[in-house]
């Protein structure tokens, strides 16, 4: 069978790793950077493609490859890459399965301000601080942040590829303010982070444990700093789809219906 896994999370990487260990499965993976092609390859993909897709590219590639099943383990805030998906699958007759990581059960906190997108994010981060803001929601969504918060006291922990340093020069992010690390960190690292740079706001969004959300909460409210969570966006047509958030039980389904 036939499998694309739409890719380039580490919800993605485990469940390539799965179902490429039952030797059932072709799987072509795609993936919009260099970084998550290698973490696809490393899982055991037997093809990557390692640009974004439009939808009509999607569409072609699902054609050509003769792919029975479209798999999206994209991050829940690749909300235009889940659309495209969905609906390349409609158009050539293919399941769709959505693997969407568990929300974290975050207590309420005074501390705590939820927001819907990353532009209002940076007008309650100025609003809410003259000090020190560091952006933990990933190099993509820096841009809003920028233009409302002032390099001088902008930190952004990024990946260390030279992709998303450089991306943070060009926006104007100064290179001493830049974080460049990979992992999900503990609440006791974060918090020494949070100090060292004395750090009085910090901006994240809501991408459950895979992506360290609490831990990141946790340190900043133990610290008594302000947090700005950006939540997920809804994406409308995930309705009518079957959606997991649980690895084991996708490949399971998976197994089911080979």
């Amino acid at each position: 069978m036939n499998v694309m896994v739409m890719a380039g999370t580490k919800d993605a990487a485990n469940i390539i790793k799965k179902l490429s260990s039952t030797k059932k499965f072709n799987i072509l993976a795609t993936t919009t950077t260099h970084y998550g092609a290698d973490i696809a390859k490393a899982a055991g993909a037997d093809e990557i493609i390692s640009k974004g897709l439009t939808l009509e590219e999607l569409v072609e590639v699902i054609k050509t490859n003769d792919i029975n099943i479209l798999i999206d383990a994209t991050h829940p805030f690749a909300a235009i890459a889940t659309h495209n998906a969905i609906k390349s699958s409609k158009i050539t007759g293919i399941k769709y399965l959505r693997f969407e990581r568990p929300l974290e059960d975050l207590k309420e906190n005074d501390l705590i301000h939820e927001t819907s997108s990353f532009e209002e994010a940076a007008l309650k981060a100025a609003e809410l601080t003259k000090d020190r803001v560091l952006h933990l929601a990933g190099v993509s969504t820096l841009n809003p942040i920028i233009k409302k918060i002032d390099s001088s006291r902008l930190f952004a922990r990024v990946l260390p590829s030279v992709d998303s340093i450089q991306k943070c020069i060009d926006l104007g992010i100064k290179q001493g303010n830049i974080i460049a690390m990979q992992g999900v960190f503990s609440k006791k690292f974060n918090k020494i982070l949070f100090e060292e740079y004395n750090i009085s706001l910090i901006i994240t969004k809501e991408s459950g444990e895979t992506g360290g959300t609490l831990s990141k909460i946790s340190a900043a409210v133990e610290l008594g700093l302000d947090v700005i969570l950006v939540t997920r966006p809804e994406v409308a047509e995930l309705e009518n789809n079957d959606i997991f958030t649980d690895l084991n039980e996708i490949v399971d389904f998976m197994l089911k219906i080979t």
